[in-house]
């Protein structure tokens, strides 16, 4: 290990991360226009500075010189007496240098003008962005459920990447503050390593065309195989028809939102209590209410597995209740009792505020009892 090694291990600092080189689209094919008015460059600094060390006698410095600023018409003047024909020299130089700066600008012009360049390192510098997310979100198509889905995302400070093979897709993450995006086929491998698939928490698939949460739906889950993957994505998808639903669950996707079917069950609601309208409004979407709900993995090892529920004190310690419990094999307990058994990998649906639901989290993660809770 290195000094500079040492010194970060020491400090605790942590190296960006970056994209594999192999992601990185290519530059040097858009640079090959350059190579032209290089070339020529090098030939007329090389016969420039050849001129004036035979014609006049310049030393080697002196001849760069001279060449360098009668190529370049800057304009300083002669640094030593020259002959009538290394005048002559001269004023080729001058014409030649104007030439080849003429060449160099017009091509110059004409590659910024396809904008393959500009394009190239935007990517290069999105991609490098993009690899320092974790636990992010990839939403792909951009549409009106996009729009909406990444705004709450924003709100709740979640990060997401969002994935259209459309060229407008840059005006859109412009015009809707989409900081992370990409250009590109969303089912395609190659995009999938680019949004940094292995670090993300799940996937979003919001497409009015059923086809294409097909596609994506099976690719992210093959692309879980063959990077073997330990934990599986977390993938949402929408359908329009109850017979999609079913077809979008069995292929992998976890949650199936369908607009009809929520919209159904909404106004039913309303018709059914007018009074709880406006409930999940205020208490779950609502982004400066203090109340928050989240669901908590209980881990194998954790100290609170096979202790019944009023023995963990989590309501008397963190001030959280717990509505609900869902089991290993999936079957779930509303408002459990104190009676109930917490078992290896439950979930714990939490109420409370987003600080004293982290705090629950903390607790439960620990291998041994905590002391304090001892003399609850």
């Amino acid at each position: 290990m290195n000094l500079l090694q040492r010194i970060r291990k020491f400090l605790d600092w942590e190296i960006a991360p970056k994209p594999d080189t192999k992601l990185l689209p290519e530059i040097y094919p858009h640079l090959k226009a350059f190579r032209l008015p290089l070339i020529m460059t090098v030939l007329t600094m090389l016969l420039g500075t050849i001129g004036y060390i035979i014609i006049d006698d310049f030393s080697i410095m002196d001849a760069i010189y001279q060449t360098g600023i009668t190529f370049t018409t800057v304009g300083f003047g002669e640094i030593a007496p020259v002959s009538d024909a290394g005048r002559v020299f001269t004023i080729t130089l001058i014409i030649a240098g104007f030439a080849v700066f003429s060449v160099a600008v017009g091509i110059l012009v004409g590659e910024l003008n396809r904008g393959n360049i500009v394009t190239i390192l935007k990517e290069r510098a999105m991609l490098y962005q993009i690899a320092r997310l974790k636990k992010h979100f990839v939403v792909c198509h951009h549409n009106d459920y996009t729009i909406e889905v990444t705004k709450q995302l924003r709100k709740n400070h979640i990060p997401f990447v969002v994935i259209d093979p459309r060229t407008e897709i840059h005006e859109w993450a412009k015009k809707y503050k989409y900081p992370n995006y990409l250009q590109a086929e969303p089912h395609a491998e190659l995009t999938m390593l680019k949004a940094h698939l292995s670090s993300a928490k799940g996937l979003i698939t919001l497409s009015s065309l059923v086809t294409d949460n097909i596609a994506m739906i099976a690719s992210v889950r093959l692309f879980e195989k063959e990077h073997d993957l330990p934990k599986p994505y977390y993938i949402i998808s929408s359908a329009e028809n109850l017979s999609d639903v079913e077809k979008l669950k069995k292929l992998g996707s976890d949650t199936v939102i369908s607009p009809t079917e929520l919209t159904a069950q909404r106004v039913s609601a309303m018709a059914a209590r007018p009074d709880m309208e406006n409930l999940l409004e205020e208490f779950l979407y609502k982004n400066d209410n203090p109340l928050d709900m989240e669901e908590i993995f209980v881990p194998k090892y954790s100290w609170a597995v096979l202790k019944k529920l009023k023995e963990t004190h989590i309501r008397q310690t963190t001030n959280c209740s717990v509505v609900g419990i869902t089991k290993k094999d999936g079957k779930f307990i509303t408002m459990p009792k104190g009676d109930v058994l917490v078992t290896s990998e439950c979930k714990l649906l939490l109420i409370g505020t987003h600080s004293n639901i982290q705090i629950t989290k903390e607790l439960l993660l620990r291998r041994v009892k905590p002391k304090e809770l001892k003399y609850v």
